[in-house]
């Protein structure tokens, strides 16, 4: 399994919640299991008091995007390895359900969660995923999406780090914004040549009375 795809853990849960816009969809036991997407067998863990533990986790995993966001990478780190000391997993070569054409597995690298509960064993996954993505890319590759009022996260990984955006809908919707206000400065500009102008000719007028 991809290292990426856990890091993708991370970003989905805090996307969950968008502060700004005071909207939680975290509200019940049925929308953590959907967090897990294919792996049933975890989802299947999870009940009603899951609900108040993911949301703690997901302010946590915030917290280590906002540092980043802010440029501050040893606030960063010091957040994420908090979180991977009270949630550890043990990396595992696994090969199930990979078979290459002669029939034999396909080995990669599994991190296996021993959890005591579907939290546990999510945001152990999470950070570690989220740890090997900015120890391979960089702290600067984690970001908060600038199309205000948005700030969802997302993991940056172009090849210039030039994302800015979580998603194409909100840069689409942040050009369009910037195209506005760059006409409204523009027409703006316009109408004060014009009443300069304007007054000018006035005073010309005046003083040729």
């Amino acid at each position: 399994m991809e290292l990426a795809y856990y890091a993708d853990y991370a970003v989905r849960l805090v996307n969950t919640d968008e502060p700004v816009r005071g909207k939680d969809t975290l509200t019940s036991v049925d929308t953590v299991r959907e967090l897990f997407g294919g792996n049933q067998s975890a989802a299947r863990r999870a009940t009603d008091a899951d609900v108040t533990r993911f949301r703690s986790v997901r302010a946590r995993l915030r917290a280590v995007f906002e540092a980043a966001d802010d440029g501050d990478e040893t606030l960063a780190v010091d957040l994420l390895n908090s979180l991977l000391l009270e949630f550890p997993v043990s990396p595992q070569i696994s090969g199930h359900d990979f078979r290459d054409d002669d029939g034999r597995p396909l080995w990669h690298m599994h991190l296996a969660d021993h959890p005591s509960n579907a939290t546990a064993g999510y945001a152990a996954i999470a950070a570690m995923g989220l740890a090997f993505h900015l120890t391979e890319h960089g702290v600067d590759r984690l970001g908060l999406c600038e199309a205000a009022p948005c700030r969802n996260a997302y993991l940056d990984t172009s090849t210039n780090r030039s994302r800015r955006y979580c998603s194409d809908r909100c840069a689409t919707r942040a050009n369009v914004a910037a195209y506005r206000a760059r006409k409204r400065l523009a027409a703006d500009g316009s109408a004060e040549t014009g009443r300069t102008a304007d007054s000018t000719q006035r005073t010309s007028a005046n003083g040729d009375r």
